[in-house]
């Protein structure tokens, strides 16, 4: 596989189980998201990726970074766009490691995995159907459009801390605001809280990824 992952799979899952793969944030590894295992659908398989590049050489810690931050919503150029290939190939590459064939894709993560996952669905219109933003930013790329036909055919839900220190709230205004003038089926919910994911946004999300259409049926495979 091009990345490391772990995969949470329910005992009794059938074909057409919901994929969740989620994105850990700068400085963390591929075993953090698991920890919101508990509030997901427990029908959902759960894939967590590992991010490609060490995140200490930047000064983010010990663990793994999908890029390096230059400041406001302006990812580096280049590292961006290795994990953005690297995340292709492992999504591409996924379905041969999973035990049965599965429903709707839902991208998501947290901070520079939101980010990832929220670019990801833009650079690849119509292939995600469902996108978790979790405290990330619209990237600054060329490779990231925000036009009619990049946000058809994907769902997105926004979570954002109003009081966050790393990146405020008012980026995420930012880019709710060019979503919303593209057209994005966009469901977003504000919080009151700094760098992190509440249990009441956890508890939005996996109602909001129930509404979904294909969200556990065999028609969103080929979304994959």
């Amino acid at each position: 596989m091009t990345l490391e992952f772990e995969l949470a799979v329910p005992d009794d899952v059938e074909a057409g189980a919901p994929l969740i793969v989620l994105l850990h944030g700068r400085g963390s590894d591929r075993s953090d998201l698991l920890g919101l295992r508990g509030g997901l659908p427990a029908e959902a398989m759960i894939v967590t990726p590992q991010a490609p590049f060490p995140a200490a050489p930047w000064g983010y810690g010990p663990g793994w970074a999908w890029y390096r931050y230059l400041g406001e919503d302006r990812p580096d150029p280049e590292t961006f766009e290795e994990s953005q290939r690297q995340l292709e190939a492992f999504l591409e590459e996924l379905p041969s490691q999973l035990p049965v064939e599965t429903g709707a894709l839902t991208l998501g993560g947290f901070s520079q995995g939101a980010t990832m996952s929220l670019a990801h669905a833009l650079r690849r219109p119509g292939i995600v159907p469902n996108v978790l933003n979790f405290s990330g930013f619209l990237a600054n790329h060329p490779s990231v459009a925000v036009a009619a036909d990049t946000v058809a055919g994907t769902r997105i839900f926004w979570g954002h801390g109003t009081r966050d220190p790393a990146i405020p709230f008012a980026m995420a205004e930012v880019g709710r605001l060019k979503l919303r003038a593209a057209g994005a089926d966009l469901e977003t919910r504000d919080y009151e809280i700094g760098h992190w994911i509440d249990p009441s946004e956890l508890a939005a999300a996996t109602e909001w990824m129930r509404q979904s259409p294909d969200f556990g049926n065999a028609a969103g495979r080929a979304a994959r």
